[in-house]
């Protein structure tokens, strides 16, 4: 259990309505057994998850915003036949990598880059590679240790 109120910020793309439903059931699952809230916000496109991270982020720090601890990116990008996949996935990772270092926001990762739907699906079910599950579990980590460093109770 968490000893202080985390609240998250679920970002979840619903490129793939199925396994996005089961990367969010992981997330949940994990975030509720820490005791923590949590706000989930879609996306149409992983390559909106970052931006919507930053709109979150700086609303949080405005009067009528929420303040989010950390963010949850939930997603799935699946190969196809073109580059595009490719574009997608590493335009989202770095995204999200350079929110998480350049404003030091704790960010669990959980936007599945796979060949196919059944890659998809091995790593996002809640019983077998719940990536979504990691994902929330690699945020309040992170959350964890920023306060342990820097000294903060929130």
């Amino acid at each position: 259990m968490v000893d202080d109120n985390i609240r998250l910020l679920v970002v979840e793309s619903r490129s793939h309505s199925g396994v996005a439903d089961e990367l969010l059931r992981g997330a949940a699952q994990a975030i509720e057994a820490q005791g923590a809230a949590y706000d989930v916000i879609t996306v149409s496109s992983a390559l909106q998850i970052p931006t919507a991270i930053a709109i979150a982020e700086e609303a949080g720090h405005r009067p009528v915003g929420v303040r989010y601890d950390g963010y949850v990116a939930l997603g799935c990008v699946i190969r196809g036949e073109t580059y595009h996949f490719e574009l997608v996935a590493h335009e989202t990772a770095r995204g999200l990598q350079d929110l998480g270092i350049g404003r030091r926001l704790p960010i669990g990762f959980g936007v599945l880059a796979v060949d196919d739907e059944a890659q998809a699906w091995a790593r996002a079910k809640v019983s077998e590679g719940d990536r979504g599950g990691g994902a929330a579990k690699a945020c309040l980590e992170t959350i964890a240790l920023k306060r342990q460093l820097l000294g903060q109770s929130r």
